[in-house]
């Protein structure tokens, strides 16, 4: 197809597909003649792959095009893919407390978790517990344990799902990891919201808004 029709099918315009073939996040088309070039259907998953990490996923430019590089290449090692996922996401503006960083290791301590004091999960729960305190609401830090219970299930299915794919490839494998990681997040906030109505209405009997 013509980039005029790889526009109009993505919703990317042609002018931000070049762009991303510029940047290295898409590879380039096919030479057909003078100032002509093909694309196919590979062209256009990966448009759409890159909508999804930049306009529901939240992820810069740049941060894209990194998750991408591991995603794609079949020499980065497997269990670094999804560091790389997890580093590419939103991160705290500023450091968070010691104390907040103690109290979230401690909760990830009790319950028997791996993590390595690099991990971004640690500093963005730890700067949230900083918040509450700065609001006067430190008493909202103790969902923590609970909330990390609740997760490790995600974590679980998460760790499942990518599982199921290894037999497909370690591209096919990265690619989970990536969108599940990046898009996943967006996913539970949805649901979230959903659960939380649904048992509102369980406890107190109130009714979604008209």
């Amino acid at each position: 197809m013509r980039i005029a029709e790889l526009a109009e099918r993505s919703g990317v315009s042609a002018a931000s597909i070049k762009w991303y073939v510029s940047e290295g996040l898409l590879p380039a088309g096919e030479r057909t003649g003078y100032n002509q070039t093909s694309y196919d259907d590979d062209h256009l998953a990966r448009l759409r792959l890159i909508r999804s990490l930049i306009e529901v996923g939240g992820l810069s430019v740049a941060a894209a095009k990194d998750v991408l590089a591991a995603a794609d290449d079949p020499d980065h090692p497997f269990g670094n893919t999804l560091g790389v996922a997890q580093a590419s996401l939103p991160r705290v503006a500023a450091p968070p407390s010691a104390e907040s960083l103690r109290r979230v290791a401690d909760v990830a301590r009790r319950q028997g978790w791996t993590v390595h004091d690099g991990n971004p999960g640690l500093v963005a729960a730890a700067a949230v517990l900083d918040r509450y305190l700065a609001l006067g609401r430190d008493d909202l830090a103790a969902v923590l344990p609970a909330y990390a219970r609740a997760v490790e299930l995600v974590a679980e299915a998460d760790i499942d799902t990518i599982s199921k794919t290894l037999d497909a490839g370690p591209a096919t494998a990265a690619q989970t990891v990536v969108v599940g990681t990046v898009l996943g997040d967006a996913l539970l906030a949805g649901l979230r919201r959903m659960a939380q109505e649904s048992e509102s209405v369980r406890r107190f009997g109130t009714g979604s808004p008209s």
